[in-house]
């Protein structure tokens, strides 16, 4: 890869985030990375500073202006980013549409969906400029189906798909690239994160079979934005052997 390329990576503190950032340092992309958790990113940049330039951006994705007056600032010679890996989400309980909590409701709609458009728009008008760019929508096999349960969290990540979908429809005359990458169950902080802190219930989710891992994602992330210039990746599906739809894992007992 091209040492001056640069890779803005949300959610770069943990999972997949953090994953694509090593990864990328191992392709001499310099990193900007973007997180809430400072002691987290200060750590990840310190690991990564010895392979790769890094600049670190504290922020929650749901701050549109705070977002925006970041970008702008950047230091010049971070200002030109030519890949967007827009990572940042959750999931925020697993209750029936009845029993559901408008809490969790505005948190997965607000990072999953509002979050990846206030992240886009402040990158978008640099890449259009440039007439060159690369975004990395992550979504998830949530996004293509529905589950019990699931349906906030699925509604998010349709949107997520639908929002790729038509990124790449109205980016694509400007040379800029669109691709989603569409996980199923990714052994993550995301089922802690899901059931509120509840480690054990979290861990039961990943047990009797191989789920993927962050790296296995960030793999395909990284294979998919060394493509030539002229090779887009569209979308793509991404499960563990075990899992065939969202409701339907091999578990070994």
């Amino acid at each position: 890869m091209n040492t001056k390329k640069i890779a803005l990576i949300t959610g770069a503190t943990s999972g997949i985030g953090k994953a694509t950032a090593e990864i990328f340092a191992q392709h001499q992309i310099n990193l900007i990375l973007c997180g809430r958790r400072s002691d987290r990113l200060d750590a990840l940049a310190k690991e990564l500073e010895g392979s790769v330039k890094v600049h670190t951006l504290l922020f929650d994705v749901r701050e549109r202006e705070n977002i925006q007056e970041l970008v702008q600032n950047l230091p010049a010679e971070w200002q030109d980013i030519d890949i967007l890996v827009n990572n940042a989400g959750n999931a925020h309980g697993l209750d029936t549409i009845q029993e559901g909590n408008y809490k969790d409701w505005d948190a997965m709609l607000d990072i999953n969906v509002k979050g990846l458009l206030y992240v886009s728009e402040a990158i978008i008008p640099q890449m259009i400029q440039r007439k060159t760019g690369h975004i990395i929508n992550i979504g998830s096999l949530a996004g293509k189906e529905v589950y019990a349960k699931g349906n906030v969290y699925c509604a998010s990540k349709h949107a997520v798909d639908a929002i790729n979908q038509g990124m790449r429809i109205d980016l694509h005359a400007h040379g800029i690239r669109v691709s989603g990458i569409h996980p199923g169950l990714v052994e993550t902080e995301f089922s802690e994160v899901r059931f509120k802190g509840d480690a054990e219930k979290a861990k039961q989710v990943y047990q009797g079979f191989s789920a993927l891992q962050a790296q296995d994602i960030a793999e395909i992330i990284a294979f998919v934005v060394t493509r030539p210039a002229h090779v887009n990746i569209a979308d793509l599906l991404v499960l563990p052997t075990a899992q065939a739809t969202s409701y339907l894992v091999h578990k070994s007992l």
